[in-house]
């Protein structure tokens, strides 16, 4: 072991450490690994900045365009008609519909927009029919996983482990190479939700509209606040009430008027009514300040906050959010959303005090108060998912038959060999382009950046593992260890140590470390790579035992009100059946 091997595992280890411990964004550490095997001389400045121009970035970039595309011209939408109808009549069959849906979109475009399209749907229908969200999300969220295996490009990670492979000069996946062992899995891991998954999953969200939900009337309080106030005469954001306490002031009525998310500018009087957020202790201290008189107490419900003009909505922070790793305060979010946080969902736990102080993270819930005139914008922003209500976005329904022949046209090609999937997909994201599906500006809009930054940067250290002789010094002692157990024990050991990752870290980041280190594993043994291959691309799709192992997951975990154990619970099974299905019909559909 030389001190170019010592040094490239030191930033293997360095990676995964940052990966799982998310002290930094993951796109950061990606760029961070990139950038310390550049500096060091492990990879040359080619192979550092080859991930960019990889067929790949390339391909996942152009899948982005594509889904986006269908989306844009409404070529999903009408689906929620259908799963309305479902519901009402039986939960059972309506479960087993939405989710063979779910997967079959997965299985060719993005599962991210999916979920996202489907979880308003989804939460409108729960609450029409008084079922708890929480036993509908996290059997959608499994389900796209199950789908998106069952073709090279229904995941990023399918078709960046075969881009590494064709690097290598191995044969690439073909477009339904994973097709027979993914339907199998759909079909059991269907199976075992319907029939014993679906039970386990607690009642975690009820029927009440979203100020019971988030549980806000034990911390909103109406005051009077009376002449000779010390508030009196002080804008809002020097008012001693509000600087000293460190309440949120949500709505000032004054005579007849109201004034719902008043800014810091504005000018409090007396006799003025105002509608405060804070916690039980700050209440307390209220009291005891002079000039400030409590109103009857009042149960407090979505009516309350509302008017003509302000509107309660809930929203989820996207899992590649701008807001993720940053602070209301820091995001100025009030003035550059147009819009109040009165609560969040953050990690299981409700959040109502020091909001603004509060790291928010993929997943996080928001209960947001906004005018009427900033909705549409907010609906439009892809930091955030409104999942209290429908999009309203106009569609180019007239482009959706365009839209679909270009898409079926990418798949056709690259399942009949009339050209590589990089080819096939970057020149259907430019027809639909230039036959107006979607604007250009909605096209950069649609790429997910922070996965195409994460792939570019990580696959330079699947090259220094390779190049310096670390990938292969690992796959020795693989083989010593497990290899003597023979092909299938290595099938089960890389399935179960790409899992155990992918629950922790980005599955990107874990296919492209494990990938080559497979590869390096099959050529020491002189047998065919292609099973192990297989075997990290299958586990690193199935992220089920964790809200943060895999983006749709990230997705649910505030709206369906979960708890970490909630995945565990319902999860662990699931991953203990894909293992064993994978260990041994891998090797019979890929032989060694």
């Amino acid at each position: 072991m030389n001190a170019e091997v010592i040094f490239v595992i030191a930033v293997l280890l360095l990676a995964v450490y940052l990966f799982v411990t998310e002290k930094l964004p993951v796109d950061l550490v990606a760029l961070l690994v990139m950038a310390l095997l550049l500096v060091s001389s492990s990879v040359t400045p080619a192979e550092g900045f080859a991930g960019f121009s990889n067929s790949a970035t390339i391909t996942v970039a152009s899948m982005f365009i594509l889904s986006a595309g269908l989306f844009r011209t409404g070529a999903v939408n009408f689906l929620g008609d259908l799963v309305n109808v479902l519901f009402k009549r039986n939960f059972w069959i309506a479960m087993f519909v939405v989710m063979l849906l779910v997967a079959v979109l997965s299985a060719f475009i993005n599962n991210t927009p999916v979920i996202a399209i489907f979880l308003p749907i989804l939460l409108g229908v729960a609450r029409e029919t008084r079922i708890s969200a929480s036993k509908i999300l996290m059997p959608i969220s499994f389900a796209s996983m199950f789908g998106g295996v069952c073709t090279l490009i229904g995941t990023s990670t399918n078709i960046l482990v075969s881009s590494i492979a064709e690097k290598r000069g191995l044969r690439p996946f073909t477009m339904f190479e994973f097709a027979p062992l993914g339907l199998i899995m759909f079909a059991v891991g269907t199976a075992y939700l319907l029939l014993v998954g679906i039970r386990l999953i607690p009642d975690r969200r009820g029927e009440g509209d979203l100020t019971e939900s988030f549980q806000l009337d034990e911390y909103l309080t109406e005051i009077v606040l009376l002449h000779g106030a010390a508030s009196v005469g002080e804008r809002i954001k020097n008012a001693p009430l509000v600087r000293d306490l460190d309440i949120t002031i949500v709505e000032v009525r004054r005579d007849e008027q109201r004034f719902q998310q008043p800014n810091g500018e504005f000018l409090l009087r007396g006799n003025d009514v105002l509608v405060v957020r804070c916690d039980l202790e700050k209440i307390r201290e209220m009291q005891e300040h002079e000039g400030v008189q409590f109103r009857p107490q009042v149960k407090w419900g979505d009516d309350s906050l509302t008017s003509e003009d302000f509107r309660l909505v809930e929203a989820v922070v996207g899992p590649n959010s701008s807001l993720v790793g940053s602070t209301l305060k820091r995001v100025n979010f009030r003035e550059n959303y147009g819009a109040t946080v009165l609560a969040i969902r953050h990690r299981g736990e409700l959040l109502r005090e020091k909001l603004s102080e509060t790291w928010l993270s993929g997943g996080d819930l928001l209960l947001l108060e906004i005018h009427t005139d900033r909705l549409n914008a907010l609906k439009r922003n892809r930091d955030l998912i409104i999942t209290s209500e429908q999009s309203t976005v106009e569609f180019r329904r007239n482009k959706v038959v365009i839209a679909l022949v270009i898409v079926v046209g990418v798949i056709a090609a690259a399942s009949l060999n009339l050209a590589p999937i990089v080819v096939s997909s970057a020149v259907g994201a430019i027809l639909l382009i230039l036959t107006k599906c979607i604007t250009l500006d909605e096209a950069y809009r649609a790429i997910e950046w922070k996965i195409i930054f994460l792939l570019a940067g990580v696959l330079s250290l699947g090259v220094a593992l390779e190049s310096s002789g670390a990938a292969r010094l690992i796959s020795s002692n693989l083989v010593s260890t497990v290899g003597s157990i023979g092909l299938i024990a290595l099938v089960s050991a890389f399935y179960l140590l790409t899992s155990v990752l992918t629950e922790m870290m980005s599955n990107n980041a874990t296919a492209a470390l494990l990938a080559p280190i497979a590869i390096a594993t099959a050529a020491a043994l002189g047998v065919n790579p292609q099973p192990l291959l297989v075997a990290v691309t299958f586990a690193a799709s199935a992220s089920f035992m964790t809200p943060v192992g895999y983006q749709t997951n990230t997705m649910i975990y505030g709206p369906g009100q979960y708890k970490f154990i909630d995945f565990v619970k319902v999860g662990t099974p699931l991953n203990i059946i894909f293992w064993l299905l994978a260990t041994f019909l891998i090797p019979v559909f890929w032989e060694f």
